[in-house]
């Protein structure tokens, strides 16, 4: 099929596809008489492309999409651009603040910290590749936003940027990485959002998240001490990532350095240790009201 019947078909300008062809994202065969002959594997390629152009990408990050058939670099560019997103809002907040007479020097703390949390964040996803690096890449990002004040807290940026670019890779056996692709593979950057924030609510307010989630909880908890979790690749996922979190230093470097960057983080994670002792405490009185009614 020659140029002009497939720019019909796939809704483009001749331009556009031989831009695409120029940009190495579309291989036509050559006829004879010089004239480029389209597949209709072509067409479908080019509706791809002019469908990824319009979300915003560029052809360099389309191109590695194309060539991913598990959508992995999909996932990735997608927590990219909600990243972009927060860093937008961020940035609109802060041209609300000079449109209220604050002047160029008192907000420029807060532009300087939007561009170190793009750093953290960009590290944070690099570092820990898939699902996972997903989910702490947004978990974290909400955190980073606040400026650097003190001395401690320039320094445990650095010690965060430090352990975020000599961290070892985070490998998981093929059963297992198998287990994680199939599991989250419809979840989306959505519904990790959302997760975090109900995480956030539960912390906020434990007396309400446990009161709501009693059954649920109690049922949850249960399985967590069950011999039929224990043998799960849940389970032993779970296990690999705490492993490596104490191996690499996550746990000794990383997070106390978090604490020390982000005051709002250290705030979530004292909330987070009074929530568990409540939902563990409520978790035992209910085992041992069991207990006693057999």
């Amino acid at each position: 099929m020659l140029i002009n019947e497939t720019g019909k078909m796939a809704n483009l300008t001749k331009k556009a596809i031989e831009y695409y062809i120029e940009q190495d994202l579309i291989f036509p065969d050559m006829l004879d008489n010089g004239y480029r002959d389209f597949s209709n594997d072509d067409i479908e390629r080019l509706k791809k492309i002019s469908v990824l152009r319009k979300l915003g990408l560029s052809t360099g990050e389309i191109q590695t999409v194309l060539t991913d058939e598990d959508c992995n670099v999909l996932k990735k560019i997608s927590i990219q651009k909600e990243l972009i997103t927060q860093r937008g809002r961020a940035k609109n907040a802060i041209l609300d603040k000079l449109s209220c007479g604050e002047s160029y020097a008192e907000i420029s703390a807060d532009l300087k910290a939007i561009e170190q949390s793009a750093t953290v964040t960009e590290k944070l996803l690099d570092a820990f590749p898939g699902y996972y690096g997903r989910f702490i890449c947004l978990h974290f990002a909400h955190f980073l936003n606040e400026p650097i004040i003190t001395d401690g807290q320039q320094s445990a940026y650095k010690e965060i940027l430090e352990f975020l670019d000599n961290v070892p890779s985070l490998n998981f056996p093929e059963d297992i990485q198998t287990y994680l692709a199939e599991g989250t593979k419809n979840i989306s950057t959505t519904d990790i959002t959302e997760m975090i924030e109900k995480i956030k609510q539960s912390i906020e307010n434990p007396e309400r998240f446990l009161s709501e989630n009693k059954e649920i909880l109690e049922h949850y908890l249960a399985f967590m001490q069950s011999d039929e979790y224990k043998k799960s690749l849940a389970y032993q996922m779970k296990s690999l990532l705490i492993e490596f979190n104490q191996t690499s230093g996550y746990y000794d470097v990383f997070i106390p350095a978090m604490k020390k960057l982000s005051p709002s983080y250290a705030e979530y994670c004292k909330q987070s240790e009074i929530a568990n002792e409540k939902l563990y405490a409520r978790y035992s009185e209910a085992r041992k009201l069991d207990n006693y009614t057999k």
